[in-house]
């Protein structure tokens, strides 16, 4: 692997016009691409094997013309204080907004008038009443004149005392992630210039990271509508693609600075970063992608198109990493060194040739990374047990985690669609924001009428249901469909409850009489989602872990330490998890992050921080220990080889982690809830792993283990493929070289002579 790569690193580094052109030209291709592809039209969210999943297509085969992806709204309204909204002067301005709101687009399916006496839309305290709006088309598919309609269609309601507000998903738009996104790309330009001390080997990370990320991002737009690609999806393919690329060339770039410091010419000097350092980077590439695809066992299509989308991101990264950084540095000259270590440098070979010395790299120095990890090797027992424990009390809020789907009411308390949410739920209960849609099969029902009767009159007597709809027949009369609105909360545990006792009375039913009972509906489907998330976590992270847990001991040669990786990463991961739970759903410190309603954790955010934090805690893991593996194969003792690897890792994966939490919190500023989740538990995930478990807790248990850490018994030894991670068949033939080309020449003299 290291002799490929090496290979590679000179070819790019030599041809480096034709690989920066080929680069450029990807990013030209796919920019066109993205500009001239068809908008995304859906956002369809499917869980294929679930109850509420089957309800659902049995409704699209049942129920003919009825389009379930058009888009919704309800213009919610509430009489003047004192008023009622059935007042003849009220609502005779409701009549005439639906009125308007018919006329108002050619995009309107229906917009039903909630004084209709068939199905009257008016609160029992006669205060609140509502319009509700269907489309044809999806929200995506809107027109601005279709939206510009709905926004103004309470405005002289408003004007007259009236309280108008809209929620649904008709006037939803793309999420955006604010300024701090941008502050956090300057932070860690800031953090390489102070890493690196000059300007081009800091804009090198960024300028790469960004054509990587560009490319890909540009990618999933232009697919987006073939393959019906979300929002959130280049979103995080966004977020991972920059963190990684300018960790992965943070680290190229700094390998191949300290083999410029040993002397060695500029080729030569990237084909061993990229041998060595670029080894660490596909591997620890390979770890990331192996965690994003793996999503795709919880057979939740938004959610395999996610990883699948920021795993080939990843991929962009290692390769922009290994072809267009050497490319770059062959641009950059003696520019990627500070001006002070040039001059220094310049000042040493002038001295060397004045004297006739050899210019030898100078011996290595103190810093605070060897500072620190003779601390943590003096007291390893203190230092472990710190970070344990302090993990573990973080760690503590997770083990209240409730799960659910964000609606309307996690929405900003100042937003119209969360105002609309709690007038709603004010005027007609709180579970009228979250009905349950049963639905009926009669195909093998001999008494179709009784069946009927005999579901919706039990359903009635459920102490969690507040009014049982009337079942709406088909016009074949094989299906029947009818609403339950529960008496509590879309995500309470008596609204769960309530779903799986319809089930539960649907299951006897069937065994009696032949009738099959579903429920569906977006609370249904958030239920069975969350209960599938659960489901799959074991089986997904055994999946994951184990993967990874295969490749880490062939690359570094030893079973204890991709033990204490993989062990350690949980430890994180939880704590993680702790704190998500601490701010998004108990409210702690909110306000700060933005949070403006506490509520359920995202029924994906588990397996998602699982997925995407284990492969980046491993990029630390690899980068950090195998300068470590690196020092013990050549000869230096276990505890000299920690302090090597802190010599050389630490304030180059202190950087890398700054860097990396920079950019996730960036998208703590998203409007849209679920990336501003995603963005505070990767970047506290990160500050977890990073300073807490690898700058910590690893070292202090390789302290603990000596030279047990890199055992491995022969006969695995032998039976692992050898990859050459940490470059050693690739120094030992370079050295051969040079000592032959050295011969060579000294021949060559005494003949002369």
């Amino acid at each position: 692997m290291a002799t490929f790569l090496y290979s590679i690193g000179r070819f790019a580094f030599r041809r480096r016009r034709l690989v920066a052109l080929v680069w450029v030209a990807l990013l030209a291709l796919a920019g066109v691409g993205a500009a001239t592809a068809s908008t995304a039209t859906s956002n369809s969210f499917s869980i294929p094997g679930t109850e509420a999943q089957r309800a659902f297509d049995l409704l699209e085969e049942r129920y003919p013309g009825q389009s379930a992806d058009g888009a919704s709204a309800r213009v919610v309204f509430k009489a003047p204080e004192g008023e009622k909204i059935t007042a003849p002067e009220n609502a005779a301005e409701v009549s005439g907004i639906v009125k308007e709101l018919k006329e108002g687009s050619d995009q309107i399916a229906t917009v039903a008038d909630p004084f209709d006496k068939k199905a009257p839309a008016v609160s029992q305290d006669g205060t609140t009443a509502y319009i509700s709006v269907t489309y044809d088309v999806s929200s995506f598919e809107l027109t601005e004149e279709t939206r510009d309609s709905l926004e103004n269609a309470g405005n002289d309601a408003r004007e007259g005392g009236m309280t108008v507000e809209i929620g649904g998903d008709a006037l939803m738009v793309m999420p955006e992630t604010g300024i701090t996104e941008v502050i956090g790309v300057v932070v860690a330009g800031i953090v390489l210039v102070i890493t690196f001390g000059s300007l081009v080997a800091a804009g090198l990370p960024l300028i790469t990271a960004l054509i990587g990320v560009g490319i890909g991002v540009s990618t999933i737009t232009a697919l987006a509508s073939v393959m019906d690609l979300g929002s959130t999806t280049a979103t995080l393919a966004m977020m991972i693609g920059l963190a990684v690329g300018i960790d992965y060339a943070l680290f190229i770039v700094s390998r191949y600075r300290a083999e410029l410091a040993e002397g060695r010419e500029r080729e030569e000097a990237a084909g061993r970063a990229v041998g060595t350092a670029g080894s660490a980077v596909v591997f620890a590439g390979l770890t990331v992608v192996i965690a994003l695809a793996g999503l795709a066992v919880v057979n939740i299509p938004i959610l395999t198109k996610m990883g699948l989308a920021a795993a080939g991101t990843v991929v962009l990264a290692v390769l922009v990493a290994i072809t267009l950084i050497p490319a770059f540095l062959g641009f950059a000259g003696e520019r990627i060194v500070s001006r002070k270590d040039r001059k220094a440098r310049k000042a040493a070979a002038e001295q060397a040739a004045a004297t006739g010395e050899v210019l030898v790299a100078d011996a290595p120095r103190d810093n605070g990374g060897t500072r620190w990890s003779r601390f943590v090797q003096r007291r390893p027992v203190m230092v472990l047990l710190a970070g344990v424990i302090g993990l573990g009390v973080i760690a503590v809020p997770a083990t209240s985690l409730e799960m659910g789907l964000p609606d309307d009411g996690a929405q900003p308390t100042s937003s119209s669609p969360r105002k609309a949410y709690d007038l709603l739920s004010d005027g007609f209960g709180p579970g009228f924001n979250g009905p349950l849609v049963g639905v009926v099969d009669l195909k093998n029902s001999d008494d179709q009428d009784a069946v009927l009767q005999r579901i919706t009159g039990e359903i009635q007597k459920n102490d969690h249901v507040a009014i049982v709809t009337p079942p709406a027949p088909n016009q074949a009369g094989d299906t029947a469909m009818f609403q339950v609105i529960p008496k509590d909360r879309p995500n309470s545990t008596e609204t769960e409850t309530l779903v799986h006792d319809i089930r539960d009375l649907g299951d006897t039913l069937k065994s009696e009489d032949g009738a099959e009972v579903y429920v569906t509906g977006a609370t249904a489907m958030n239920i069975d989602f969350s209960e599938k998330m659960n489901d799959a976590l074991l089986p997904y992270l055994a999946l994951v872990v184990g993967l990874a847990f295969l490749l880490l001991m062939v690359v570094f040669r030893s079973i204890l330490v991709p033990l204490k990786a993989a062990l350690g990463f949980l430890l994180s991961v939880v704590a993680a998890l702790g704190a998500v739970v601490a701010v998004f759903q108990w409210g702690w410190l909110g306000g700060l992050f933005g949070v403006e309603q506490p509520g359920p954790i995202m029924s994906v955010m588990p397996i998602l921080m699982v997925g995407v934090v284990f492969g980046l805690a491993m990029d630390y893991e690899v980068f950090l220990v195998t300068r470590m593996r690196e020092a013990y194969v050549h000869g230096e003792s276990p505890a000299q080889a920690i302090t090597t690897g802190f010599r050389h890792g630490a304030r180059v994966v202190t950087a890398a982690a700054v860097i990396m939490i920079a950019v996730f919190a960036g998208f703590i500023g998203s409007s849209e809830q679920m990336i501003k989740m995603i963005g505070f538990g990767l970047a506290i995930a990160v500050f977890f792993d990073a300073f807490v478990v690898r700058m910590a807790i690893v070292p202090a248990v390789l302290a603990l283990l000596g030279k047990r850490a890199w055992w491995l018994p022969r006969w695995l030894d032998r039976a692992l493929p050898d990859f050459d991670v940490e470059g050693d068949k690739l120094r030992k033939k370079l050295d051969g070289e040079a000592t032959e080309g050295g011969s060579g020449k000294e021949e060559r003299e005494t003949v002369s002579v």
